[in-house]
């Protein structure tokens, strides 16, 4: 049977699109590879949100290239989009697809449409992409170029795929887009992120509904009030906040400053105790000065921030700030990145902890984990769990007595 290879760059809209292919291709006969195995079709789904993916996509294709010398190389994904020429230097490569294309083999047709609408069913916590794009257009950003204006799924498709996956005996869906929160705003009557959610809690299609990242300012005060009253949305969110100084908030074209994301993560906290609240920051942006930086260290310090995603900036080719002055050293934003992500792990430490001798209900995954050989699950409030326990809790929402944090791992035991 003809095998193919699939591997996927950057964010959790890449790994659903990866995933959604995969399908396609299994209903069309083909198998996925096996360690070891070469294959007849490789695609390499791209990322280039910065430039470090932009040459990491770059170095996958070589090594999938390499690795499967007689294969079809397939390259979709936003580095296609927005660097086909780069691209097209590289041998070895037959089709470069971007979101708007077709992929086609020589044995295998199939839409990699620019808006998948496809439920992706393969994960215990599956995705569900309900939008698609961005209009916002951050000076720092390469993203709404490579995938347009923003695209929504209607909520009708939304909550159908999510009865779907719940009849496929699934218990969580994670809602993601490339820009949640504008959500809805495309169709025709618009609606909005806040409405679709009120929808999902009137009709409970699911266990356990998640949002993927909102921005600071589309984080509504109903969806707060809506996810404190509701049994199913999931205690947590994910707010890209980039930076904690206002100049530099204004630079990157970012429309909040530090004192509303700190009222909102003030007011979230306040409804939500045991809330998750994660949050993205870009260090080293074009005059981040010692201050500026200080700013944003002190704000994150202080509030009750779960974990930290942290980039290091750098310059991306067709973006307003790839032309900014007052570059920051790369030494330096290497040792801020360092920082921030020391102070990311102590938050993270703090967090779990708080949760050690409760019960918690932590939705147990397929697989265990590889080197304690334990199952592995996850909270409402985004707490990984290692579970000690027999394989019939795998796919099951189970009560878990939490037991230690020993090097930012968290343990636990059915209750």
């Amino acid at each position: 049977m003809p095998k193919f290879f699939i591997t996927t760059l950057g964010c959790k809209v890449n790994q659903y699109e990866s995933e959604v292919i995969a399908e396609e291709l299994k209903s069309e006969g083909w198998v996925p590879a096996g360690p070891g195995e070469t294959a007849d079709i490789c695609i390499i789904h791209t990322c280039t949100v910065t430039q470090k993916a932009s040459m990491q996509s770059r170095q996958v294709i070589r090594q999938a290239i390499r690795a499967n010398p007689d294969a079809e190389i397939i390259v979709s994904g936003c580095y296609a989009r927005t660097e086909p020429d780069e691209i097209r230097k590289m041998e070895g490569i037959h089709q470069i697809i971007g979101h708007n294309d077709k992929l086609q083999t020589s044995n295998f047709k199939s839409h990699v449409s620019r808006f998948t609408f496809h439920v992706s069913d393969s994960r215990t916590r599956p995705f569900l992409k309900i939008q698609d794009g961005c209009n916002a257009f951050c000076t720092y950003c390469i993203v709404p170029y490579a995938r347009g204006r923003s695209r929504s799924m209607p909520p009708a498709d939304v909550l159908e795929n999510i009865r779907r996956l719940k009849q496929a005996g699934r218990h969580e869906v994670v809602l993601t887009g490339i820009h949640l929160g504008c959500y809805g705003l495309d169709l025709s009557p618009s609606t909005s992120l806040t409405e679709l959610l009120t929808r999902i809690c009137e009709e409970n299609p699911m266990d356990r509904v998640r949002l993927s990242s909102v921005e600071p300012h589309e984080l509504t005060d109903t969806i707060i009030t809506l996810t404190a009253q509701s049994d199913h949305l999931c205690h947590h969110f994910h707010i890209p906040l980039q930076s904690g100084d206002d100049g530099i908030l204004r630079r990157m074209h970012r429309p909040y400053t530090q004192a509303f994301f700190r009222d909102l993560v003030t007011k979230i906290h306040q409804q939500l105790p045991d809330v998750a609240i994660g949050a993205d920051i870009l260090v080293g942006f074009p005059g981040e000065s010692e201050r500026a930086f200080e700013n944003t260290y002190s704000l994150v310090r202080d509030l009750p921030i779960s974990y930290l995603h942290v980039f290091p900036f750098s310059p991306h080719k067709g973006t307003p700030a790839s032309t900014y002055p007052d570059k920051v050293p790369s030494k330096r934003i290497k040792e801020r990145s360092q920082q921030m992500r020391a102070l990311g792990n102590a938050k993270k430490s703090e967090f779990y902890r708080r949760f050690v001798g409760k019960t918690m209900a932590v939705l147990v995954e397929g697989k265990r984990e590889r080197k304690t050989g334990l199952l592995k699950g996850t909270t409402s409030n985004y707490i990984p769990v290692l579970v000690s326990g027999q394989d019939e809790l795998k796919n099951r929402l189970v009560n878990i007595s939490v037991e230690e944090v020993r090097d930012n791992l968290v343990f636990g035991v059915p209750s």
